[in-house]
């Protein structure tokens, strides 16, 4: 008289057949639905062990940028002193960038000379 779960079965048996074949489709579902959650568990430890890495990476980025900041305001000041020193310093600065700038001039042509 009781199949399963105490209910009465009818005569046809047809029940019992449909709820076993329900219950194995759920069983069937959940085995997929949990292979895609290992999955998704492990793309998330991907995830963050490679942001962990990401912010280790910008952290030695920015003592980096710190230090190079530093020392470029330091040089900005020693030019602002010596461009405020006087004359003589900005004719020697005049001079100076004359100098590179032919010397840049006089490299441009001696490159296509040889690459002729």
């Amino acid at each position: 008289m009781d199949d399963r779960g105490g209910r009465p079965r009818n005569g046809r048996g047809g029940a019992a057949s449909t709820e076993d074949m329900l219950e194995a489709e759920n069983n069937r579902l959940q085995e997929g639905l949990s292979s895609k959650v290992s999955t998704l568990k492990s793309l998330a430890l991907d995830i963050e062990g490679e942001t962990k890495d990401q912010n280790r990476y910008l952290d030695s980025m920015d003592g980096d940028f710190d230090s190079s900041a530093g020392l470029l305001g330091g040089t900005i000041k020693r030019f602002d002193t010596m461009l405020g020193a006087g004359r003589n310093n900005r004719r020697l600065m005049c001079y100076l960038i004359a100098i590179i700038v032919g010397i840049f001039i006089l490299a441009y042509f001696l490159m296509t000379r040889v690459t002729r």
